[in-house]
């Protein structure tokens, strides 16, 4: 009888050291250290040629965002969301192992170095300057995953550019990192949620105040508003007018002035695109 051989990544549950088995079965050929989330993550090339991408919590707080973003995972799948396809135990956290993707993520959020997003040669600045149709298209794409989101009865949370993992050559969007995501609505329970401020909605830094489909709406507003400018200070937009009207309604500070919801949103959005 033919012994059957277990995957080295998904057949396995627990280990003591990651890093070190990672090495052993594999080709490490990117690592990163730097994150400010409180994980480390490498790529790792199997014998057979497979890449894969794994993600460990080493803070408290990562461990609990990991955990939260394994039940996300479960609950919503969408062909641009890089999927978590198993989880291996390593002491008291986690790493998650999800198929690895190509492409560059538009912004790199460390604990130290630089954070450029405005120079020529910086993959967010790059994306900026395509052809504002490709920009829309990605656009598009990520606000395709949303409305999956939304009627799996989820709401954003912590969505910026470095939750966008890019393909420059194929025009093709991955969202990454979507931990934080989580059922909705919620109420805020500490002093402000996880997050960039440039995306986040006034809701999102008030403790008690309700976390729902119209805060994703104003993300996704505000996401919209800084990819389509040719730079960083929002004086470049480059789109049209009835986007830009309809993104002014998506990112009102009071949220019942908002959209009510992510599919109504992505619906003005379209009619603006094809009309304006």
């Amino acid at each position: 009888m033919e012994r059957m051989t277990l995957h080295p990544l998904l057949g396995i549950d627990a280990l003591t050291e990651l890093e070190p088995y990672l090495d052993q079965v594999g080709e490490l050929f990117t690592a990163f250290r730097d994150q400010d989330s409180g994980c480390v993550s490498y790529g790792v090339l199997l014998a057979d040629g497979e890449r894969w991408f794994v993600k460990e919590a080493v803070t408290d707080a990562a461990r609990q965002s990991l955990e939260r973003g394994w039940a996300f995972h479960q609950a919503v799948q969408h062909p641009a969301i890089v999927p978590q396809v198993h989880r291996i135990a390593v002491r008291d956290s986690w790493a998650a192992v999800m198929p690895w993707r190509e492409g560059e993520v538009l912004y790199h959020a460390t604990v130290h170095g630089p954070r450029d997003r405005t120079s020529a040669d910086s993959a967010l600045a790059r994306f900026r300057a395509l052809p504002v149709r490709q920009v829309l298209s990605a656009f598009e794409q990520i606000l395709d995953v949303h409305v999956a989101v939304e009627a799996a009865g989820h709401v954003a949370v912590d969505f910026y550019d470095g939750a966008v993992l890019y393909d420059f050559a194929l025009g093709a969007v991955h969202l990454i990192d979507l931990d934080e995501y989580r059922r909705g609505p919620f109420p805020v329970e500490g002093e402000r949620l996880p997050g960039s401020r440039r995306f986040m909605a006034p809701e999102e830094f008030q403790r008690g105040a309700t976390i729902d489909r119209r805060t994703t709406v104003f993300t996704l507003g505000r996401a919209a508003r800084l990819l389509l400018d040719a730079g960083d200070t929002e004086q470049a937009w480059r789109g049209n007018p009835a986007q830009l009207t309809v993104l002014t309604r998506a990112t009102q500070p009071n949220p019942e002035q908002r959209f009510p919801s992510v599919h109504e949103f992505a619906a003005e959005w379209r009619t603006a695109s094809r009309h304006g």
